[in-house]
C-alpha cells in the first residue's frame, strides 16, 4: 500500500469528528482491520479494478457512484448489491439505480478472489468503500486510507434508494438530503465534484436541453454554445440511453476541471449547476465552495479524501450487528 500522502493526512484530521458524529459503532472502523486476518485485500481490490477498467475505462466512476448510492441508503451496509428474494426488494430497481448503475459484476469479482485468499472474512460493504478509493485513486485523484471493519446489512431499503439525491433536484433539496447525513456544504459540494469522471444518459438532463421546468424553453443557466452540443447528442426523442461525458474537459482523469466547467455554465445535471447558479441561496452557501476548489485542486482533493471518510462512517454495522456475507447478491440465511 502506498504511503500516507497530505491530502490523507487532513482527511485523517477529520475522523474523530465524523467518529462522534456517528457514535460507537463507527468508532469500530479501522484501516489495520484485515491487517492480520486477510492482509492483502487492498492489493486484491486494486488488482481486480485494474483488470476491470483495462475493459472498460468507465468502470472507476460506476465503482465510485455504488459507494454513494449504497452508503446514503440504510448506511453503508452493501444493501445495494443485494438482488430480488424473498425477504428483499432490490435497490438495484429504483429509479436511481435501474440501468444506471454498474459495477456489480466486478465486486463479484473482487469478493470471489477474497473469499478464495480470505474466505468468510472481507465484507461486501468494505469491498464497495475499498473499489471507490482505488477508482478514484487509478483515475489521479487523492488517495485516502479506508476506514474498515463494516459487516453487511441483510435486507435492502427499496423505498429509500428511490429518495437518493437526483439529477433535477433543487440546491435546497440536495443540501438537505447530504445535511441529513451528517455532510455539510464543503462535503456536498466536495462529493458532486465525482462527477469529473464518467458519463450520464440524455435522459437525466433532457428537460433542461428543450423544456427546463415546464417552460418550454432550456434551462437558463446552460451555456449556449454547450447547449447546442448537448441538443445535438440527445435529440428530443429516441436518445434517453444515450451517454454523455459529466466532465467534457477531461471525462476520464480526476481533477478539479468539473469545477471550472461550472463557472463556465457546462455543468451537465442541473444538480451540478445549482451548486453555483440557484438563486435560492447558492451565493451564500456552495457557489464560494466552487469558486474555491476551482481555484485549487489541492483544496478539491483534501476536501474530497475528508468527505469520502465521512460518508463512509454513515451508519456503519460493526461488531455482531449484519453478518459477512459469501455472496454480495444474496444473505447468507439465503
Amino acid at each position: 500500500m502506498a504511503p500516507l500522502p497530505p491530502a490523507a493526512l487532513l482527511a485523517a484530521c477529520a475522523l474523530l469528528a465524523t467518529m462522534a458524529l456517528h457514535g460507537a459503532r463507527a468508532q469500530q472502523l479501522n484501516p489495520a482491520y484485515y491487517d492480520e486476518s486477510c492482509p492483502h485485500v487492498y492489493d486484491t481490490v486494486r488488482r481486480v479494478v485494474q483488470e476491470a477498467r483495462t475493459a472498460d475505462p468507465r468502470i472507476l466512476a460506476s465503482l465510485v457512484r455504488l459507494q454513494f448510492h449504497d452508503c446514503f441508503v440504510n448506511g453503508c451496509d452493501g444493501s445495494l448489491l443485494l438482488d430480488d428474494g424473498p425477504a428483499v426488494n432490490s435497490e438495484k430497481k429504483a429509479a436511481p439505480n435501474s440501468n444506471s448503475a454498474r459495477g456489480f459484476p466486478v465486486v463479484d469479482g473482487i469478493k470471489a478472489a477474497l473469499e478464495s485468499a480470505c474466505p468468510g472474512t472481507v465484507s461486501c460493504a468494505d469491498i464497495v468503500a475499498l473499489a471507490a478509493e482505488v477508482s478514484v485513486e487509478l483515475a489521479g485523484g487523492p488517495y485516502w486510507r479506508v476506514l474498515l471493519g463494516r459487516r453487511d446489512g441483510m435486507t435492502a431499503n427499496f423505498d429509500a434508494a428511490d429518495n437518493l439525491p437526483g439529477p433535477t433536484d433543487a440546491l435546497n433539496v440536495l443540501r438537505q438530503k447530504f445535511a441529513g447525513l451528517g455532510l455539510d456544504d464543503t462535503d456536498f459540494v466536495a462529493l458532486q465534484g465525482a462527477h469529473t469522471i464518467g458519463r450520464s444518459q440524455c435522459r437525466f438532463f433532457q428537460d433542461r436541453l428543450n423544456n427546463f421546468a415546464g417552460t418550454g424553453q432550456p434551462d437558463p443557466t446552460l451555456d449556449g454554445a454547450y447547449l447546442s452540443a448537448l441538443q445535438q447528442s440527445c435529440p428530443a426523442a429516441g436518445a434517453d440511453m444515450r451517454l454523455n461525458n459529466l466532465d467534457p474537459a477531461t471525462p476520464d482523469a480526476f481533477d478539479n476541471s468539473y469545477y471550472h466547467n461550472l463557472l463556465r455554465n457546462r455543468g451537465l445535471l442541473r444538480s451540478d449547476q445549482v451548486m453555483l447558479s440557484a438563486p435560492e441561496g447558492a451565493a451564500t452557501s456552495t457557489a464560494p465552495i466552487v469558486e474555491r476548489f476551482a481555484a485549487s485542486q489541492a483544496d478539491f482533493f483534501r476536501s474530497f479524501a475528508t468527505a469520502m471518510i465521512k460518508m463512509g462512517n454513515i451508519a456503519p454495522l460493526t461488531g455482531n450487528m449484519g453478518e459477512v456475507r459469501r455472496n454480495c447478491r444474496v444473505v447468507n440465511r439465503s
